[in-house]
């Protein structure tokens, strides 16, 4: 890949969705597509201009006035113009084309994704389309990244933007900040957003990978910029920045060289990024402000105790306390299965069966796992039967590779 090129790409990545922003705000989210296209050919003109001139000196900054350009010639065409600029022209006001005169400032950039992610986590949308969109428009994804991320095709993908963004249109969604009495539970959507886009590239369900950490770490950027503003630096917006914190700080230790699972207990401590633990920490701390108590909160806590190698009875201990009031405040299968593995570490295997053998999440490759691991000692018979049904019901190779080293290493007589 030639310098133009990989600068290009990384451009991308990181202008794409401020341009975006800034454009949708200035002329409407009902012109979103059209701003799309006119970054996408702000970068195509790039492309061409930087293979023969080579690469200015401050590209961001060339992008933005292309863009402008770009963005004058398409409005002077179309409907915005005619409906928005000539009124105001034959009406006799300034206009010295106001509409087009756009702020590219770092600030106004901030301000405007701000206000896009509220967009986008608009309640009106299915929350598999707000994912999707959030991955195109506020992380600059590709098609073919968004559809390989939900282990789905290109045309599910556009047909999915394209309802979500007939949603924008008809339920007239604005780029503004929600008034004040609905604020709390708008940031408690966007944050749930982020989370699950976290969540799809830690438990990544790709044929080829068990960890799409693009996916994880713009979920971390976004929940960053919400830590700008007063109005959405909130105790549980820390709190769900610290989770992501300390589980990124396990990426390194978490896959093989050859791509597989490395479960927690066979984890190299030495990979862990401590300063990503230290990060979170610090938010862990901001998060403990104001009387409100959230799940993050809670895995949070969990998390952080997880980076703590020593399986001491007490860390098993506080972690089951912890799951048991998860479950009591955000009920989940995945977080149940998760309270039975503390159980079992904190109270022995024949507890923890009894428990688990009540949760019959029998299509859940991952109850399976659990099962077999509360047997292996007792009844290795049952648990290899028990890592069947997981290893059947897997749904990716490396999944299926973890399951198998598992199976391997069980001592059947």
């Amino acid at each position: 890949m030639n310098q133009e090129r990989a600068t290009i790409d990384q451009l991308f990545q990181q202008e794409f969705s401020k341009m975006v922003a800034v454009i949708s705000r200035q002329f409407g989210l009902e012109h979103i597509e059209t701003a799309e296209d006119i970054v996408g050919d702000t970068f195509l003109t790039a492309a061409e201009n930087w293979a023969e001139k080579g690469i200015p000196e401050n590209p961001a900054a060339w992008l933005y006035v292309v863009a402008k350009q770009k963005t004058l010639a398409m409005f002077r065409r179309g409907t915005t113009w005619k409906e928005k600029v000539l009124p105001a022209v034959k009406a006799g006001l300034e206009t010295e084309e106001p509409e087009t005169d756009l702020d590219f400032s770092a600030q106004n950039i901030q301000d405007s994704q701000l206000r896009m992610i509220f967009a986008i986590c608009n309640p009106a949308i299915a929350s598999e389309s707000q994912i999707g969109l959030a991955l195109r428009i506020l992380c600059g994804f590709g098609i073919d990244e968004i559809a390989a991320a939900f282990l789905t095709n290109k045309e599910t993908i556009n047909k999915r933007l394209f309802r979500a963004k007939e949603k924008l249109r008809t339920e007239n969604i604005r780029m503004e900040l929600p008034p004040e009495h609905l604020l709390d539970a708008r940031l408690d959507n966007v944050l749930h957003i982020i989370y699950l886009l976290f969540n799809e590239g830690y438990y990544s369900r790709t044929q080829d990978t068990i960890l799409q950490k693009d996916l994880c770490l713009e979920a971390m950027r976004l929940g960053l910029l919400l830590t700008a503003f007063p109005v959405t630096a909130q105790p549980r917006t820390f709190a769900l920045i610290a989770l992501m914190c300390f589980h990124a700080s396990r990426f390194e230790a978490r896959e093989s060289a050859a791509d597989t699972l490395v479960l927690y207990d066979e984890q190299d401590e030495n990979l862990w990024d401590r300063e990503l633990v230290q990060q979170g920490m610090h938010f862990l701390g901001l998060s403990a402000t104001g009387s409100m108590l959230s799940s993050y909160h809670l895995e949070a806590r969990i998390a952080f105790l997880h980076c703590r190698k020593e399986d001491t009875p007490e860390k098993w201990l506080e972690i089951l306390a912890m799951y048991n009031e998860l479950l009591i405040i955000n009920y989940s299968p995945s977080a149940a299965l998760n309270r039975t593995f503390a159980l079992y570490k904190a109270h022995g295997a024949d507890i923890a069966l009894a428990e688990a053998e009540k949760l019959q999440l029998t299509e859940n490759h991952f109850y399976w796992m659990l099962l077999g691991e509360l047997t292996r000692h007792s009844h290795p018979a049952k648990a290899a039967a028990h890592y069947q049904q997981a290893y059947d019901l897997a749904k990716t190779a490396a999944e299926k590779e973890g399951i198998l080293r598992v199976q391997r290493s069980l001592h059947l007589g």
